[in-house]
């Protein structure tokens, strides 16, 4: 078996964080999204692969060299021209050859032990999906949507209109070799993108589908809002590095301050704050949000926020907001 990470989209809900940063390497707690995935699947001790872009391709070269993973790149550069997750099982089955695959989104974070779910597969050498229950029917209308019959699946459909049951598919799948080779008929006329799909025409064509259910936590970072709850449920201890903080400012934890930054006047920082690198926030509040390395923050309230890279923001409140890199906002004095 073969452990295949998909991480070449281009996050486009997410966008401008997003633009020239890959999803599975933004943040949560002391980790990126994707460490968090590599960790379990290391436990399996399986040749492992990160399917990506040419336009990511570097930012995942560092990370390949420390789990000892390696890279397969789809030659393109833009959402207009991805391969889609289909497309790239495809691209990287036609390098690696015909195998089980285990395939997981690289955009989710899950409580499901891959070993016990790899077991399970190994049991019964056919397609398994991971499942978990949302707990509504209209979070449920995002997803792929799955009725059991015991462990296994009778219906399934992707994004439907109307949920029948909140049990969905969560972008992990077990794959046997001889379903792996049906890809290519399906790529013929099926959507390349959203692997529901494929799961859907498989039970469609009579293929048996099995079904394996986890509880306690599943996050889909498909926006700012899911994004930040993961955050929350990572962030369970400080971690404060060399920084330069005022004997005024108040920490509340859990929050992670990255080294070189500075707190300064009478600010306040946390719960749910991460504060990256050489950023200096000055006699303001920062709670449930994300500002990256270099940002300047000064006389603003940022809650529920996710600010990028090297901004500058004065005399300003910020809610729910999502701002790119490199801008400056501010209110007069």
């Amino acid at each position: 078996m073969k452990a295949l990470i998909m991480a070449g989209g281009y996050a486009t809900r997410l966008w401008p964080i997003t633009k020239n940063r890959p999803k599975p390497l933004l943040p949560i707690g002391n980790k990126t999204i994707i460490e968090h995935i590599l960790e379990k699947v290391s436990d399996l001790g399986i040749p492992t692969y990160i399917s990506t872009n040419k336009f990511f391709e570097k930012h995942f070269k560092k990370l390949a060299e420390k789990y000892e993973v390696e890279l397969i790149v789809e030659d393109t550069y833009s959402e207009e021209e991805k391969l889609g997750t289909i497309g790239a099982i495809k691209n990287a089955v036609d390098i690696l050859g015909e195998d089980d695959y285990l395939i997981i989104a690289g955009d989710n974070v899950f409580s499901l032990s891959l070993v016990d779910f790899v077991k399970r597969f190994n049991d019964i050498k056919k397609t398994l999906i991971a499942v978990y229950d949302v707990g509504d029917l209209e979070l449920a209308k995002r997803y792929g949507v799955v009725i059991l019959e015991g462990e296994r699946v009778v219906y399934f459909e992707e994004k439907p209109p109307e949920a029948k049951t909140s049990l969905i598919s969560t972008g992990i799948y077990a794959l046997p070799r001889d379903v792996i080779k049906l890809v290519y008929e399906y790529l013929k006329n099926g959507n390349k993108d959203a692997p529901g799909y494929f799961i859907q025409w498989l039970l469609e064509k009579g293929v048996e589908v099995y079904a394996y259910k986890f509880s306690e936590y599943w996050y889909d970072i498909g926006s700012a809002d899911s994004y930040l709850e993961a955050l929350k449920m990572f962030l369970k201890e400080s971690e404060i590095e060399e920084i330069q903080i005022s004997p005024y400012a108040k920490i509340i934890p859990p929050v992670i301050i990255k080294k070189g930054a500075k707190i300064l006047g009478r600010s306040i920082i946390g719960p749910y704050a991460y504060i990256d690198e050489e950023c200096i926030i000055e006699n303001s509040d920062v709670s449930d949000s994300i500002i990256f390395k270099k940002t300047i923050i000064r006389n603003s309230t940022i809650w529920r926020s996710i600010i990028d890279e090297k901004c500058e923001i004065r005399n300003l409140e910020l809610r729910k907001s999502l701002v790119g890199g490199h801008a400056k906002i501010q209110r007069g004095d």
